[in-house]
């Protein structure tokens, strides 16, 4: 039996969530950001979504929401052979400007509060910051996130209504 060649578009995906969120209009935001630039699916850790108006573009019909009650959980369920990226102001975290986003990713978010605890941080396969000396609003900093990712990998974004 002869292997069959098969080309695709693109390889890889990527999702991107938040741990603990505290405003539904952040996720709504983000939700909008990561369906215009490319993200397979968005995630909540601890916290369901509430819908509301930031979402114009109505990404909830478009691209898929997880929700999960807890880290672990969230953890167990990663997809196979992706890597979780930790978004947190450390002075361990690489600087987004230098890093490689890998082709199989899921960035991981934390409140504005409260950020991502060091236990989590501890789990993740690579940890990036953005500049400045004080956290962005989270849905800010998953769209820049968004944004880097698809300008360093060169794949067309998606055609999406």
């Amino acid at each position: 039996m002869a292997r069959i060649a098969q080309e695709y578009e693109a390889d890889g995906f990527y999702g991107i969530g938040i741990l603990n969120n505290q405003d539904a209009v952040n996720l709504g935001t983000l939700w909008r950001s990561a369906f215009i630039l490319g993200a397979s699916f968005i995630f909540t850790i601890d916290k369901k979504y509430k819908r509301q108006s930031s979402d114009v573009t109505k990404a909830w019909s478009k691209i898929p929401l997880y929700n999960y009650a807890t880290f672990e959980d969230f953890y167990q369920h990663l997809p196979y052979s992706t890597q979780l990226i930790g978004v947190e102001l450390t002075e361990e975290a690489s600087p987004l400007h230098e890093f490689q986003h890998p082709a199989r990713a899921v960035y991981l978010l934390g409140s504005e509060n409260a950020g991502i605890p060091d236990h989590i941080l501890s789990r993740c396969h690579s940890v990036l910051s953005l500049p400045g000396h004080f956290s962005l609003n989270v849905s800010v900093t998953g769209s820049i996130i968004c944004h880097d990712r698809v300008s360093k990998i060169a794949t067309p974004l998606p055609q999406r209504r």
